[in-house]
């Protein structure tokens, strides 16, 4: 799990991640009804597929690494995805200084950590 959301810092890449052989399971959606998306925020511009997913009722996990969080333009798209998830009654979370975590309707996020 951490390759995915990183124990500090560190930008990561698509290079990151590695391929998992799928062979038994479904392809497509297989009647999925929610999807977790991996975003970049690169400019506000950005913001707008995350709310769409989030409205859509899918989770993001947005990688924020070219922004300082003291950053007016961050403090801004933060300000507006707090909103979102406010709007459909989800929830949102910075993991360190690098990811937000974006959750619709009925999806809560613990703030605990699992293990140890």
């Amino acid at each position: 799990m951490s390759t995915i959301f990183g124990e500090t810092g560190g930008p990561r890449h698509t290079d990151d991640y590695i391929e998992l052989n799928a062979d038994n399971v479904a392809e497509g959606d297989a009647g999925a009804e929610m999807h977790l998306h991996i975003a970049k925020i690169g400019d506000k511009t950005d913001v707008i597929d995350i709310k769409d997913a989030v409205y859509d009722g899918d989770v993001v996990v947005a990688e924020i690494t070219r922004h300082s969080t003291s950053d007016r333009t961050m403090e801004h798209i933060i300000d507006e995805l707090k909103q979102v998830a406010k709007e459909v009654d989800g929830d949102i979370v910075q993991k360190d200084e690098d990811q937000l975590i974006i959750a619709p309707t009925g999806v809560r996020i613990s703030r605990a950590q699992l293990g140890g």
